[in-house]
């Protein structure tokens, strides 16, 4: 699986459960009415469970220039989350998810359908906010790698 090329998502939530966020590459479009985002999730981590428990998540777009914030919350230097997030500017949209400022877009969503397919929890998120689109180069991964796919 580390021959397909994604683009690299950066998935937040905060709510009661806590606040939490994950570096996914498995994040997809499923319908544009209504709008409805796909995200999946280890389920080994029992700590995403956190995602499904608040209800609500965003799925921040990154940029080339969010390599850093994408490399501190995929576990790299093991920071403790309170540090992952200080890696970058947050403001919310209506759920209460942490937006990144400088992510490309960001999409607000509460979570509609949940299930566990294999090793994954696959969440079924309905979008009902979308920051402005910001400028910027694409972040990919492909073959253990980031990469950058220019706007132009």
């Amino acid at each position: 699986m580390s021959h397909f090329a994604s683009a690299v998502c950066l998935v937040t939530t905060d709510g009661a459960a806590g606040r939490r966020g994950v570096t996914v590459t498995a994040v997809c479009s499923v319908s544009d009415n209504p709008p409805t985002l796909l995200v999946c999730l280890n389920h080994a981590n029992a700590a995403n469970a956190v995602f499904e428990e608040n209800g609500v998540f965003a799925v921040n777009v990154l940029a080339e220039r969010n390599e850093r914030v994408a490399r501190a919350f995929a576990g790299e230097g093991k920071l403790e989350v309170a540090e992952r997030f200080a890696r970058g500017r947050w403001r919310t949209l209506r759920t209460g998810a942490p937006v990144l400022e400088d992510a490309l877009v960001a999409f607000d969503c509460r979570v509609e359908d949940s299930r566990v397919v294999a090793t994954h929890r696959v969440l079924m998120g309905r979008v009902v906010a979308v920051s402005e689109p910001v400028a910027g180069s694409s972040l990919l991964y492909r073959a253990r790698r980031y990469h950058f796919l220019s706007a132009q």
